[in-house]
C-alpha cells in the first residue's frame, strides 16, 4: 500500500504469538522530502527498528499514547516494527513503559541489524523465531483472562465486569496498569474503543457503533484522541492521520 509516497505493509503474527503481538509492519518513505503526519492513540506498544538518510540504524520502544501528536517522517526512512499487546510488556519485553514515552533500546537488541531491514518477510520470520523463545513463560491466569476480555470487546466492557470475570479486584488491576503501563484501565479501554471506531468512520458512519453513551460522547472522545471531529477524521485531509490512511479496507 502506498500513501503519499509512503509504502506501508503489515503481516499478522503466527497464532502462537496472538496473545502478545498484534502485527508486524513496515513503513518506508521513498521520497527525498519529509512527510508530516499525525499519530493518534491506538493502544499499542511498538518496538521500532529504523534508519533514515539523517539517522543511523537504531531501535526504540514506544509506550501507549494518550493524545494525537504531530510527527515528520524523514526522507528515505525505513521502519520495521512490532506492535505488541500490553501483555507482552511484562512477559516478552520484561519492562515497564510510560505514556507517550519513546526510549532507545541497547545496540544489538535481539540481534537485529540494518541488514535485516532489507526483506520484510524474512524480518517477520526472524522476529517470530525470537519471540517464540521468549514467550515460553508461565503467566498469571487473571492477566490472560483480563486481556482476552479487553481486546475481545474493544474496550467496551465496564470495569466492574472486567474485574469480576477476571477474578481480580479493580483496585489491583489499576495498580498493575499504572505501574506497568503508565495508564489506568479505563483510559486504556477508552483508547481501544476509539480505535475500533476507525472502520465505521471510514465507512461514513459518523455515529456511535462501539458502545458510546450517545452521539455527544462519541464526538467528544474522537476529538479528544484525534483533535478533530468524526467528520474531520473521515475527511483526513492530505492523508495526515497515518493510522487511518493505512487501514485495511473491509
Amino acid at each position: 500500500m502506498f500513501v503519499n509516497d509512503i509504502e506501508y505493509k503489515f503481516i499478522q503474527p503466527p497464532a502462537f504469538l496472538a496473545e502478545f503481538v498484534e502485527s508486524y509492519w513496515m513503513l518506508v518513505n521513498h521520497s527525498e522530502e519529509e512527510k508530516a503526519v499525525v499519530l493518534v492513540p491506538d493502544g499499542r506498544v511498538d518496538v521500532f527498528f529504523s534508519y533514515s538518510s539523517a539517522e543511523p540504524f537504531h531501535t526504540t520502544v514506544a509506550g501507549v499514547e494518550r493524545e494525537a501528536s504531530s510527527a515528520s517522517i524523514r526522507p528515505r526512512t525505513v521502519i520495521f516494527a512490532v506492535s505488541f499487546k500490553l501483555l507482552a510488556v511484562e512477559y516478552i519485553l520484561d519492562t515497564t513503559v510510560s505514556v507517550n514515552e519513546v526510549r532507545y533500546l541497547p545496540a544489538g537488541f535481539w540481534g537485529i541489524t540494518a541488514d535485516d531491514l532489507a526483506d520484510f518477510g524474512r524480518f517477520c520470520q526472524t522476529i517470530s523465531d525470537i519471540l517464540k523463545g521468549l514467550a515460553d513463560k508461565a503467566m498469571d491466569g487473571r492477566k490472560v483472562k483480563l486481556f482476552e476480555l479487553i481486546y475481545g470487546s474493544n474496550g467496551s466492557l465496564p470495569i466492574r465486569e472486567l474485574a469480576e470475570r477476571a477474578a481480580w479486584s479493580s483496585r489491583q488491576i489499576n495498580r498493575y496498569f499504572n505501574q506497568r503501563f503508565g495508564i489506568s484501565l479505563k483510559a486504556y479501554c477508552d483508547i481501544l474503543r476509539f480505535r475500533a471506531s476507525f472502520q465505521d468512520i471510514r465507512a461514513g458512519k459518523l455515529f456511535p457503533e462501539q458502545n458510546f453513551t450517545d452521539q455527544a460522547h462519541f464526538i467528544r472522545d474522537v476529538r479528544k484522541f484525534s483533535g478533530v471531529t468524526p467528520k474531520g477524521l473521515r475527511k483526513n485531509q492530505n492523508d495526515r492521520f497515518i493510522q487511518f490512511s493505512t487501514l485495511e479496507k473491509r
